[in-house]
């Protein structure tokens, strides 16, 4: 079993930047790929980001690349996902996932461990 934690979410004005943190409770962290999701009011969830278990692959939404970047301290049992040039279009509760096995993928069904999420809002 693991446990997923996100953090870093609030409010931020279009334009602007977050940086939200999933920290796992796993040891053997560094075996899993890890994810980024976001799910908007009225919405399916969605894939955002992913990150292979070294961090020497990652995958990206059309929707965020080249805005947003996935990185992992295997040290820290953290991910992280940059997010900047925010747009409102971009409101949604994120959630971190993970998934057995190194490969990044974006599909949710891939995932075996979900958070509990943290919300992000863009608005001015």
């Amino acid at each position: 079993q693991v446990q997923l934690v996100e953090s870093g979410g609030g409010l931020v004005q279009p334009g602007g930047s977050l940086r939200l943190s999933c920290v796992a409770s796993r040891s053997t962290f560094s075996s899993y790929a890890m994810g980024w999701f976001r799910q908007a009011p009225g919405k399916e969830r969605e894939f955002v980001a992913a990150i292979s278990w070294s961090g020497g692959n990652t995958l990206f939404a059309d929707s965020v690349k080249g805005r947003f970047t996935i990185s992992r301290d295997n040290a820290k049992n953290m991910v992280y996902l940059q997010m900047n040039s925010l747009k409102p279009e971009d409101t949604a509760v994120y959630y971190c996932a993970a998934r057995q096995g190194g490969i990044a993928y974006s599909l949710m069904i891939r995932y075996d461990y979900w958070g509990q999420g943290t919300q992000v809002t863009v608005s001015s």
